[in-house]
């Protein structure tokens, strides 16, 4: 059997992420805190993790710059992922998260990243067009750093449309309600997200399938996959709706659990399996992330038995 061509993934604002833990978050006092982890952050960077976790082919596109992204940079190689940095002027970001010990409440501080200029950005868009081929998949996901203009996702869908590439968009605010104008194959919004891009308030589980369901009717995506944290997900397509519950286990982190959820569903889908095993394959990814502490994501092992359980 010919084997599924690398899912390419797209991260325009990767970020170094580092986690750690304190009895309590208290202003003013210095924080004492457990050692911290560090590991290779951003939206696509995270998904080709799990994706190489889970025995896929991926190459990971992002932009690096400074000594914070040549950290990057060694924990992505480190991974034996295979990626392609784009260098860039302004050093790459850090991001910070704190679990509370004491209540289990879990703090995250998120930082905007150095502005690229046309040129970086650019560059990093041709080179994840030039790495996707025809009938594959390119994965662009994560926040935008400044400097980048909020219609790079739909630019990116225009061109994907023309050279035949399913594009997957995990985005928010303005940069995915451009890119859904122009039409992708697959989004993942959360409940939040997707309040915003119709703009109205979906105060229950019926109001956003019916949001999710506008979306497919008018062409923003073929399908939609609603993650909705400890109440499940659902898939929207104009062949219906299914609803997946989530396996009851004791949440640790949420950090990189919907990553973790796209790559895995993206993944199942490349290979060819059934779209309703790959959507409850993401809600096995993402509920193996949650399990884990700070920012470390899924293994292997757990996802496959959540995949089992969920299929029986």
């Amino acid at each position: 059997m010919t084997s599924a061509p690398p899912i390419v993934t797209l991260t325009l604002n990767p970020a170094l992420d580092l986690s750690t833990a304190t009895e309590r978050v208290v202003p003013e006092h210095k924080l004492r805190c457990s050692a911290g982890r560090t590991d290779a952050g951003g939206g696509g960077i995270n998904v080709s993790r799990v994706i190489g976790r889970l025995g896929g082919r991926t190459l990971a596109v992002y932009a690096m710059g400074g000594p914070t992204g040549e950290a990057l940079r060694r924990l992505v190689d480190a991974e034996r992922m295979p990626g392609l940095a784009i260098p860039i002027e302004g050093p790459t970001r850090q991001n910070v998260t704190v679990d509370e010990s004491s209540t289990g409440k879990q703090f995250r501080f998120v930082l905007p990243g150095a502005p690229m200029t046309e040129a970086e950005w650019s560059a990093c868009l041709d080179a994840a067009a030039s790495a996707v081929v025809e009938g594959g998949y390119l994965v662009a996901s994560g926040s935008l750093a400044p400097g980048i203009p909020t219609d790079v996702y739909a630019r990116l869908a225009r061109s994907m449309r023309e050279q035949g590439v399913r594009l997957v968009v995990d985005a928010s605010g303005p940069a995915l309600a451009a890119a859904l104008d122009e039409g992708v194959h697959l989004v993942k919004p959360s409940g939040r997200e997707l309040g915003e891009l119709v703009g109205r308030e979906l105060p229950d589980r019926e109001a956003k399938v019916r949001a999710a369901q506008e979306l497919v009717v008018r062409g923003s995506a073929q399908i939609v996959a609603l993650t909705l944290g400890g109440d499940g997900a659902v898939l929207v397509t104009a062949e219906g709706v299914v609803e997946q519950s989530v396996p009851p286990v004791e949440v640790r982190s949420t950090v990189g659990a919907g990553d973790s959820f796209l790559a895995a569903m993206v993944l199942r889908m490349a290979q060819g399996r059934p779209l309703l095993e790959a959507f409850r394959a993401g809600v096995a990814a993402g509920t193996a992330t949650a399990m884990s502490e700070g920012t470390g994501l899924c293994t292997r092992a757990d996802v496959e038995r959540l995949e089992r359980q969920l299929a029986g």
